[in-house]
């Protein structure tokens, strides 16, 4: 019995680390900008989901494909939750998974949320901490198997947000830095944005999304930051943008101004809108033609470094 239950323990672990390949803290101890010692822990509750809050150590789970299977094509991965928590499976591991079996890299992002107390300046954390994400995928890029000009982000929802944000507010990194990570640049190389709040704008904003990041009566310079619409320009990365349009939570022209606003800047991409799936699908299981959305991401992908 006793050996039976060890090998049954060692089968459960082996599995484990396969799936997930290793968890890093995106900074160094002691070394997380716009962060400020609190009385919060970070808290996570399971439901029918994995939700975690009160995030205070951002890091990375990276998920790589078996090497024999992997394309050198890699994702940082923004779960939603509307900036209050995360959706760290559904929109995370789940993903991550998924992504692995195309041969590409999952790398989950669990980035700090604006209402901890433990932020300074509660809107800037997790942009700071997504481009962090990128740099630090593209530093590690060779040992992961990992193409340094293959590295995508991906957001859900609120995630989408985030990551829609850091495909318009990159930057090429600080030569000059002493920490090695933070000369890379965080420019994404190409985005996926499933069912994304984009704009800060009435009346098409999702107002939880809006009141979390920037407060509910932000300055207007502030709202125009973050509506990422207006951010485009010719730089944006080629982005593949899903949604349905009986989304209830985050209206469908969040995603239709994106994709004109990278129309009107030639920036290339593609759009797919489904009649229904409502809001926060994840993988579109069940959802009727929603559930093509993987299919349709996978082979952009693939004919994005073709």
């Amino acid at each position: 019995m006793r050996k039976s239950s060890l090998f049954f323990i060692l089968f459960i672990f082996s599995k484990m680390m396969f799936a997930q390949t290793l968890t890093l803290p995106l900074y160094p101890a002691g070394k997380i900008p716009n962060w400020q010692k609190s009385n919060e822990t970070e808290k996570h509750e399971s439901t029918d989901i994995l939700w975690v809050t009160q995030v205070q150590t951002p890091d990375i789970a990276v998920f790589l494909p078996p090497k024999r299977n992997a394309t050198g094509e890699a994702v940082v991965i923004c779960p939603g939750g509307g900036y209050a928590g995360l959706a760290y499976d559904w929109e995370g591991v789940e993903v991550a998974k998924w992504l692995n079996t195309k041969g590409i890299a999952g790398i989950v992002l669990k980035y700090r949320l604006p209402l901890s107390k433990s932020n300074l300046t509660p809107h800037l954390s997790p942009l700071l901490d997504a481009k962090r994400a990128m740099r630090l995928v593209r530093a590690n890029a060779m040992q992961w198997n990992i193409q340094a000009g293959k590295i995508g982000v991906m957001g859900f929802s609120a995630g989408g947000h985030l990551a829609s944000t850091l495909l318009t507010h990159f930057d090429e990194g600080n030569r000059d830095a002493p920490d090695s990570v933070e000369r890379w640049s965080s420019r994404p190389d190409f985005g996926v944005l499933v069912y994304p709040v984009i704009s800060m704008s009435k009346p098409i904003m999702h107002a939880g999304s809006r009141n979390n990041l920037i407060g509910e009566h932000p300055n207007a310079s502030l709202a125009t930051l973050y509506s990422n619409e207006l951010q485009v320009t010719k730089e944006t990365p080629p982005t593949f943008l899903i949604h349905a349009m009986d989304d209830n939570a985050v209206p469908v022209e969040n995603s239709l101004l994106f994709f004109q606003a990278m129309k009107d800047k030639g920036v290339p991409g593609a759009l797919h809108v489904f009649p229904s799936g409502g809001h926060g699908f994840g993988l579109g299981i069940g959802k009727g033609l929603a559930e093509s959305w993987t299919t349709l991401c996978a082979d952009w992908i693939k004919r994005l470094h073709n």
